[in-house]
């Protein structure tokens, strides 16, 4: 059998319409059509590449002095649980640099052995991180 006479017993006979199921709607078959996308994860790469962080800012030594100085304050007064407000980096786990935030918390505890400062509310800020801390009265 040739192609062109493949389909001659149905060719000329009346398209089906069901009685049982409704007909699909053009716009649903439409979408049957619409392309797929063929690299899985595409999409989510091109927004990670574009999404924008921050350098780590590098201190000089007059600043971590000046840090280290308001520190050991805190930790004078860690029995009171002093409030502070905190600018420190948070690295970013996907690619180079980060963001920086500042949050006002109470210090529950200094850990000098591994250099973090905890707040009250559980969070735990490196030391190493912080850029900047204004001891609240």
């Amino acid at each position: 059998m040739n192609n062109q006479n493949k389909y001659n017993d149905i060719i000329n006979l009346e398209h089906h319409i069901s009685k049982i199921h409704k007909q699909m709607s053009l716009e649903n078959r439409a979408v049957q059509f619409a392309p797929f996308s063929a690299l899985t994860g595409y999409d989510e790469a091109i927004k990670e590449t574009t999404r924008i962080t921050q350098d780590r800012i590098e201190l000089d030594e007059e600043l971590k002095h000046t840090l280290n100085k308001k520190i050991i304050c805190i930790n004078n007064q860690i029995s009171s649980n002093p409030k502070v407000t905190i600018t420190y980096f948070i690295p970013d786990s996907k690619k180079l640099g980060g963001k920086y935030q500042t949050i006002t918390g109470n210090v529950r505890k200094i850990d000098k052995y591994n250099k973090i400062i905890m707040l009250i509310n559980g969070l735990k800020i490196p030391i190493i991180e912080i850029i900047d801390i204004v001891i609240c009265e």
